[in-house]
């Protein structure tokens, strides 16, 4: 490799062309630390054409020490480092190796550095093209503790309790149909026959009927939203499924819920309106109707607000900077140019994108809460608003104290100035303005703002311990606990709101653990709240008996961010778990915490509706979006519109393999594909497929398998010195590769 990147050089000065640092990133592998716990090592080689001052990169916040006496790590923020060196000094081509050691074992590539690029001496901040090597061998994903490499044998055994011996019927979609009843056998409305549509009345919430004669087919609905549903089913679903004719028949359907959602947050990483079009577009097409919209965090600023530039010229920019005058510092990826529109680091949604992507959400049926993350998850509105106060002397925008302020926290996040102070005027004129430039887009728009989310979760506790303003508010209304303070802040929120006539949403921290008069004060006034904790705490229920609406969000079954499974390439998180699309399909009431949906509780709680969540930690491209989501979707539509058992799961993945998975290949979706299993028993090598029309291609001898790679048909006899491995092709699609059990 080394000898490429000499030639790289070489044909870079013949050419008179200014090469560029690159960079090699591999794992070195884990091992065990001096006190018995995990460790690991990571090699970084670069490769300079000439000096370089600093090399800055991202990665989640973790303890870092460099191997090289030499080198210097130094932590700008959480999540973005430095390395100095007086070896970068060197003049001419260098390659150089850093080693890095880390107190904590790496179990997959999500957790790899990423957004490389090097400071110059004269202040030039230069990308770096990088390759991440992935990990391939045991040691580099496994510790001394655990190993979560999916094993070959339980994949097997899954794969054998999901298998389908038919074909879907020709009314089997997702989500399915509350009733199908066939009328008159043998009969068939051919595809371009007639269709007429007729208003009904039925009690039942968008309810719709779809009779299919062999004459003509007939669309009976309730409202607008469930006319567009029922043509959407005909058109998009029924017919491209049954080219052959549908069969005569009477469909009856209505949703069980109200409410039915993902949240897409655009904050870490951004996405563009076209993108955002696409994800409404899959929603629509299974029977969702609310758009949960994530555009502000930490991390970012992603919607431009009239009146206060700085929140997109400061917040919605991320690059080198070591004192965030102008913009953000780089988090989660970039190459260190805050005016690049490459990539995800940077870009915001102007104002005018907006009204009109509410308006293309509200022609498909969806609508859209935006979400402003207050009074925690506001790292870039604090520093937005601090940089206005610097560049424009108006200092009644600002949300926190500055120096005054000497709390001492750490967020989720690992953030320790991110939090929203609710002593000041200024986090309450904010808010308000806020709300009323919403309101303004809205109305532009003509379409409905159901509310608006204010947030509300992972206030760190001690975040406002040694405010000053804060000491004082406690003083003066006789509160003596952070939570009665936090209270307070959701408490003007919601009076704000209300004066304007909008529904407060927010995640269960508004509803959880407060005051008997504040539940009843900010029950009535809220439109949900996403009780997103394990189902085991029983926070929905709690939330139900506060008076709450709640909204089923657990993130062990409803966070399409968590990964599939914990191979070491899969993209995601795991700190809630796995979820994959039975995680998602399996997303009962019951089991996210509530045994009675149904109940209205006697302070007026009750269920009312189930959403999915998709943060942007990991996303880099848009394909890794429609990877996470697809087709973890279909399980949550399913959940999401039938409450109450409708498919066996090997019903559910038939219909996956044969209606969904096609269905994504033709529109040209990425999507996710199952592992093959691979199950080794008395010297016999045995390998399934989740799908019925997928190929097993495989290996023995320790490597990937390809496309061109022998096609698994039948059991093989394991030979001394065979090193199985297996992946699934389908639809154009390869799955992560399956390894024996004892790899």
């Amino acid at each position: 490799m080394k000898r490429y990147w000499l030639i790289f050089f070489m044909v870079c000065a013949i050419c008179g062309v200014a090469a560029e640092p690159t960079l090699e990133w591999r794992s070195l592998g884990n091992s065990v630390a001096e006190d018995g716990t995990p460790c690991h090592t990571e090699r970084i080689t670069i490769h300079t054409p000439g000096a370089i001052k600093k090399l800055c990169f991202n990665r989640f916040a973790r303890r870092m020490y460099p191997v090289n006496s030499q080198d210097t790590i130094t932590e700008i923020v959480p999540g973005y480092y430095a390395i100095t060196s007086p070896r970068f000094r060197r003049s001419g081509n260098a390659t150089i190796e850093i080693d890095m050691y880390f107190p904590w074992g790496m179990e997959n590539m999500n957790y790899a550095p990423d957004g490389f690029h090097a400071l110059l001496d004269n202040g030039k901040v230069v990308p770096i093209s990088y390759i991440r090597h992935p990990l391939v061998e045991r040691s580099q994903w496994a510790t001394s503790v655990r190993d979560l490499m999916p094993r070959g044998s339980d994949i097997y055994r899954f794969n054998e309790k999901i298998a389908y011996k038919s074909e879907p019927g020709p009314y089997d979609i997702i989500p399915s149909f509350k009733s199908v009843t066939f009328t008159d056998s043998g009969s068939y409305w051919q595809p371009g026959g007639e269709v007429e549509q007729r208003r009904i009345d039925n009690p039942t919430p968008d309810y719709y009927r779809i009779i299919i004669k062999p004459q003509i087919v007939t669309i009976e609905y309730t409202s607008r939203s469930s006319l567009l549903m029922a043509q959407r089913v005909l058109y998009e679903r029924l017919i491209p499924a049954n080219q052959s004719g549908l069969p005569a028949a009477i469909i009856e359907d209505y949703p069980s819920f109200n409410y039915r959602a993902m949240m897409m947050d655009i904050a870490r990483n951004y996405f563009n309106v076209s993108k955002l079009q696409n994800l409404v577009h899959i929603l629509a097409s299974y029977r969702f109707n609310t758009l949960h919209f994530h555009p502000v965090d930490d991390e970012a600023w992603r919607l431009e607000i009239p009146g206060l530039p700085e929140l997109t010229n400061v917040g919605a920019r991320r690059g080198y900077t070591t004192d965030e005058s102008s913009y953000l510092v780089q988090i989660f990826s970039g190459n260190g140019n805050p005016d690049t529109d490459e990539g995800t680091a940077n870009g915001y949604l102007t104002r005018q994108e907006f009204i009109d992507f509410l308006k293309y959400c509200h022609s498909l049926g969806i609508n859209v809460i935006p979400e402003i993350e207050s009074p925690g998850h506001a790292r870039a509105a604090i520093k937005a608003m601090q940089a206005r106060a610097r560049m424009t002397g108006d200092t009644s925008y600002l949300l926190s104290e500055g120096d005054a302020d000497t709390s001492v926290f750490t967020s989720a996040q690992a953030f320790h100035d991110n939090v929203m102070n609710p002593a000041l005027p200024g986090t309450y004129k904010f808010m308000a303005h806020l709300f009323d430039e919403l309101i303004s887009m809205y109305d532009e728009a003509r379409v409905p703002l159901m509310g608006i989310h204010i947030g509300g979760d992972e206030v760190p506790a001690q975040a406002w311990e040694s405010s000053p303003a804060v000491q004082r508010m406690m003083a003066e209304n006789k509160l003596t606990t952070q939570r009665q303070v936090h209270a307070a802040f959701v408490d003007s929120l919601a009076r704000l709101l209300s004066e304007r006539g909008i529904k407060m949403y927010g995640w269960q921290e508004i509803a959880n653990g407060h005051e008997d008069d504040y539940n009843r004060r900010i029950s009535v006034v809220t439109g949900g709240v996403n009780c997103w904790t394990h189902a085991s705490q029983s926070i929905a229920a709690k939330a139900m008996e506060a008076g709450f609406p709640v909204i089923l969000s657990c993130v062990n079954k409803c966070y399409l961010d968590q990964m599939y499974s914990n191979h070491p390439l899969e993209k995601g998180l795991n700190w809630g778990g796995n979820v994959d699309e039975f995680a998602t399909f399996s997303a009962y009431p019951s089991a996210l915490g509530v045994d009675d949906y149904r109940a209205t509780t006697s302070t007026g709680g009750s269920v009312v509706g189930l959403s999915g969540h998709l943060f942007g930690e990991t996303l880099r491209r848009w394909e890794d979006v429609q990877n996470l989501i697809l087709p973890k979707i279909c399980g949550l539509a399913e959940r999401a519109w039938n409450t109450d058992s409708t498919y066996t799961e090997s019903q559910f993945n038939a219909i996956l393999a044969e209606r969904e998975l096609p269905l994504f290949a033709r529109k040209g979706y990425n999507f996710h594909l199952r592992q093959p299993g691979l199950l080794i028993e008395e010297n016999i090598i045995y390998m399934n497929s989740p799908y019925r029309n997928a190929v097993i291609r495989y290996t023995l001898n320790g490597t990937e398998p390809t496309e061109d790679s022998p096609i698994y048909e039948n059991p093989l006899t394991m030979q001394p010195g065979d090193n199985p491995r297996a992946k699934l092709f389908y639809l154009g699609k390869s799955s992560l590769t399956t390894y024996p059990d004892d790899m």
